[in-house]
């Protein structure tokens, strides 16, 4: 697969089941990855996947994705922009970046996730 058919996979993927339950997610982070959340870095998939969690129900609608391959030639970055209702309430406009990095042939990790709302567009 292509890193752009990998990308757009994985953010179905990853969007679809956290919307229906972060619990789900945790086999795509492993103890090296790293999630920064509005500022706050945890890490490990454990953590990640509590921090995830604490946010409450979510549902997102994707906007945009853009992709690109990294220096690794095993790894992908990746940055996503659209809206997430948090509980019910009103839609917020949000971007995040993660960096995939392979283990297999067409097996990845998120190594890097970083998550941040857009206030006053």
């Amino acid at each position: 697969m292509s890193a752009e058919e990998v990308a757009k996979a994985f953010v179905g993927h990853f969007y679809q089941t956290l919307d229906s339950g972060a619990d789900a997610l945790g086999g795509l982070f492993n103890e090296q990855s790293m999630l920064t959340f509005e500022g706050v870095q945890v890490q490990g998939s454990a953590n990640i996947i509590n921090k995830l969690k604490s946010v409450g129900p979510v549902s997102h609608s994707v906007k945009t994705t853009d992709i690109q391959p990294s220096s690794n030639p095993n790894a992908i970055v990746i940055f996503v922009t659209g809206a997430v209702q948090i509980g019910g309430d009103n839609a917020l406009h949000f971007c995040e970046f993660f960096h995939l990095v392979g283990t297999s042939p067409g097996q990845y990790y998120v190594h890097n996730d970083v998550f941040r709302l857009n206030y006053g567009l």
